[in-house]
Parts: structure tokens; C-alpha cells; sequence
């Protein structure tokens, strides 16, 4: 018998993108990247989602000043609903925590990893973008979920340890995702050539030892409303929407 068009299953609701921010170290900027990111993205009218994945120290909450009820691990234990455990924010996008301070998803095993990755896209179903905030470093959960995700913003800065960190960053997920999204962010840059010259060292050391191309995503000029928006654990595009920062972070938005 011919299933008529009432009784055909409904279609499943289109996925939006996976962008995963890494640093290799931290100190250059990457959480407050993906919370502003994120706020962009939802203020350019995209349904976006922040994904605090920093499984050792997650850390969103507290750049915000927010006290969830509900955070990652309730997710993964399969004790709360994915949408339960969204914050929503006033900037129009939502937040699903982790756990600040615990450490407690820090070692996880490679089937609860496993685990993390597959929620990202599902978490993306329905949405328009993911924004997943990785921890720094390098080690075996930050480069497993770097893999999973569309695409990956590096975050670097124009100090040699960061730049050296980036590049070993790129090099791994090259390794794990051969050919994959990858592309360079350069942040608190004293000004645009500045920030070129930081983006062109890296994107050299890739086309020399890893023989590709690595695309710059952006770059976020040294600003002091970021400190101050900070501080007051307050959105940046928030509290200084027309500050020069938050024009570059809304360039880079425009550009995914």
C-alpha cells in the first residue's frame, strides 16, 4: 500500500554548523572569542548555541557571572534533556554550561568522548551554529571534539609561544582531520597589518610543513572596552556594541 503524504514520517529538521575554538594555550583570548562569536552569530539572526566544552575548567559561566542549575555532565549521564539544560541568554542566544571548577569531565575515556562529540551534532539540529568552546591545550579530548566539528577557529596572538601553539594545534587536527575546516584567528592584534604579519607566520610555517593552505578567518584589534566588559562579566557586544573589538568579531561573524 502506498504511504500517503499524513502518514510519512516528518522530516528532520535541517543541522546547522559545528565551529569548534581552540588556542593550543590559554591567555590568548578563546572564551571570550566564542562567547562574543556566539553573540554575534545570534545577532546576525542566526539560532545559535554556546557549548562551554572545556571538560577540565569550564569557564563561560563565570565570564558571564551566571549560576546554572544545570550544566554538561547531566547531559552526558543521560539525567537531563539536552534543552533543559540551556541557559538562554539575553543576547538571543543559548549557553549549555559545564561544570566550572570541578575538573570532574576532564578524564573522560574515549567512549565518553566518544560521547561529548556525537551531542555536538544534535545539539546543532534545529540551530544554525554551535559554537563549542575547547579547552586549551592539547591533549586527547580537545583534539578528539577539534576533529568532530566543521570547522575550527584557532586563536593565536602575536607571542611567539602562542604562535608556536597554534601551529602544533594545526598540525594535529591535520593529522586527525586531513583536509578538514581549519582556519586562524588572530586576536588583540595592535592593528591590521600587525595582525597580518602574526597570520602570515603561521600560514607559512602550514604551506611549508604541512603543504596547505590555512585561511584566515579574522582578526580583532587590542581593545580596551574587552577588559572592562570582562570585568563586569558582561557580554561585549552587550555592553560596548560599537566598541572597534566588536566590529571585528561581527566581521568574522559575516564571514561564516
Amino acid at each position: 500500500m502506498t504511504r500517503t503524504l499524513a502518514s510519512a514520517p516528518p522530516a528532520a529538521a535541517p543541522r546547522g554548523r559545528v565551529i569548534a575554538i581552540a588556542s593550543g594555550k590559554g591567555g590568548v583570548g578563546k572564551t571570550w572569542f566564542s562567547i562574543t562569536l556566539a553573540h554575534a552569530l545570534a545577532r546576525a539572526g542566526q539560532r545559535t548555541l554556546l557549548v562551554d566544552g572545556d571538560l577540565g575548567l569550564a569557564n563561560v559561566d563565570v565570564q558571564l557571572g551566571l549560576n546554572p542549575l544545570h550544566d554538561l555532565s547531566g547531559v552526558l549521564t543521560g539525567k537531563l534533556p539536552l534543552e533543559k539544560a540551556i541557559l538562554p541568554q539575553p543576547g538571543g542566544f543559548g549557553i549549555l554550561p559545564g561544570r566550572s571548577g570541578s575538573g570532574a569531565l576532564a578524564s573522560l575515556d574515549g567512549h565518553a568522548l566518544d560521547h561529548v562529540a556525537a551531542l555536538m551534532p544534535r545539539a546543532a539540529q534545529g540551530r544554525d551554529a554551535v559554537v563549542l568552546d575547547l579547552g586549551a591545550g592539547l591533549d586527547a579530548a580537545v583534539r578528539r571534539l577539534a576533529a568532530s566539528a566543521d570547522t575550527l577557529l584557532i586563536v593565536a596572538t602575536e607571542e611567539p609561544t602562542s604562535l608556536t601553539d597554534a601551529y602544533a594545534a594545526l598540525k594535529l587536527h591535520d593529522r586527525d582531520r586531513p583536509g578538514g575546516d581549519a582556519r586562524i584567528v588572530v586576536n588583540q592584534a595592535q592593528d591590521i597589518n600587525s595582525g597580518r604579519r602574526t597570520y602570515e607566520a603561521l600560514a607559512r610555517a602550514a604551506s611549508v610543513f604541512l603543504k596547505r593552505d590555512v585561511p584566515l578567518a579574522g582578526i580583532i584589534r587590542r581593545d580596551p572596552k574587552v577588559r572592562d566588559a570582562i570585568r563586569h562579566q558582561t557580554p561585549l557586544l552587550t555592553r560596548h556594541p560599537h566598541c572597534q573589538a566588536a566590529a571585528d568579531v561581527e566581521l568574522i561573524a559575516n564571514g561564516l
